[in-house]
């Protein structure tokens, strides 16, 4: 493909992302891969090209851009090389007019703008929401000796305070690897494991998961517990869930149940474990502004309706972790986002309405103290932005 045309293909998926994000449509990863797979005329590295220009594209633009074309001007902006594709040639994009609109560049929408920078995120900090994610592994024990493991993938490098955790060159291929086929390793950010650790798992313990998706928190329990224990694995959407069990089959992982929830009825599905748990770990659904490095179109998809919703759910699910934990025990909650609203805002709301607990102080390998919980950013801790708390009760 000749450079014209990778632009004018970038435009086109441009074009499909946004009506996706304005009509709760299939992520940009998912579009990207289905419309390449579709062009068999495009190599590989045309599809590496396209896929750099669109992700550009949606970093910069704050506001939903009006269209594809808008968006990859905002880019052409700030790049000579790229405005020169705009050539009109056969297969590439019409040349620029010179009253043509260009979407506006920022960090966010306007009114998530402001709900970061009331939550303490603004400049510097906002910013590096939307830059380059890291590539994070973490060992399994259980498969084989921890120091082993960084001579396997060249150029790898520990984190410090993590001592199962290595970072890995962006363009590592783990997955086709065969410490990963082995269930030696599994793909996880630093941070999700850094707050994992607010569990304080050990062997033995009765601990649910209360949102567990595919399970990369509930590995990292088991591999905290020794394979000594009982995980009780949970989750309402039955393909995230059923990642689960053959994650855990690889990884050697055997005290691990699953059970499928009907959104709810948690606490009616979850009677037989009322007052029972050592430890209940919430990983709530939140609106992953802390991700934005991986997922940088979702601040296009987040509206107040949306967040308001994503609020009221995760005060239900710590309600009905409130039932589970037993005296003594803890639940901590987790989410991937950096909005107090979801963080310290529903912890003291949390706390209000359940005096039995209180929240316990953490020090964690990364992150810094917020509320009553801990914060991790990608400006401060180069991970996902992630707020935990540990909830104690009496």
């Amino acid at each position: 493909m000749t450079p014209a045309a990778r632009t004018r293909t970038a435009v086109e998926l441009l074009d499909a992302i946004i009506l996706a994000a304005r009509e709760g449509g299939a992520s940009a990863d998912v579009l990207i891969a289905r419309e390449l797979a579709a062009r068999r005329y495009a190599g590989s590295k045309d599809r590496r090209a396209i896929r750099a220009l669109v992700y550009d594209a949606i970093r910069r633009c704050g506001e939903v851009p009006d269209s594809g074309r808008a968006a990859m001007l905002a880019v052409a902006a700030h790049d000579a090389e790229l405005a020169g594709t705009f050539d009109g040639s056969t297969y590439g994009p019409s040349p620029i007019g010179a009253e043509e609109p260009v979407a506006a560049q920022g960090v966010a929408p306007a009114w998530l703008i402001d709900a970061l920078a009331a939550s303490g995120i603004d400049g510097d900090q906002a910013a590096a929401l939307l830059g380059r994610a890291s590539l994070d592994i973490r060992i399994n024990p259980a498969r084989v000796p921890v120091g082993s493991v960084q001579g396997m993938f060249p150029g790898a490098q520990p984190i410090p305070g993590l001592p199962f955790a290595l970072r890995l060159p962006a363009e590592t291929p783990v997955e086709a690897s065969e410490p990963y086929r082995a269930g030696a390793v599994e793909v996880q950010d630093a941070g999700s494991q850094a707050v994992t650790l607010a569990a304080a798992a050990q062997p033995g313990m009765r601990i649910v998961d209360l949102c567990a998706g595919g399970g990369g928190k509930t590995l990292a329990l088991a591999a905290a517990m020794d394979g000594r224990g009982t995980i009780l694995a949970t989750d309402t959407d039955r393909a995230r869930l059923s990642r689960l069990a053959p994650r855990a089959q690889r990884a050697g992982v055997s005290i691990v149940e699953t059970r499928l929830l009907n959104p709810g009825q948690e606490a009616e599905a979850l009677a037989d474990w009322a007052d029972r748990a050592d430890v209940v770990l919430i990983d709530a659904p939140c609106s992953g502004t802390g991700t934005w490095r991986r997922n940088p179109e979702a601040r296009w998809r987040l509206t107040p309706a949306r967040l308001a919703r994503l609020v009221e759910t995760q005060a239900r699910l710590l309600d009905v972790a409130a039932g589970l934990v037993r005296p003594g025990g803890a639940l901590v909650h987790i989410v991937c986002s950096l909005l107090d609203a979801e963080g310290a805002g529903q912890v003291d709301a949390f706390l209000a309405r359940n005096p039995a607990f209180r929240a316990e102080p953490l020090a964690l390998p990364l992150g810094a103290p917020h509320e009553a919980g801990m914060r991790l950013t990608p400006l401060n801790d180069a991970t996902d932005g992630f707020f935990v708390a540990r909830l104690v009760r009496a």
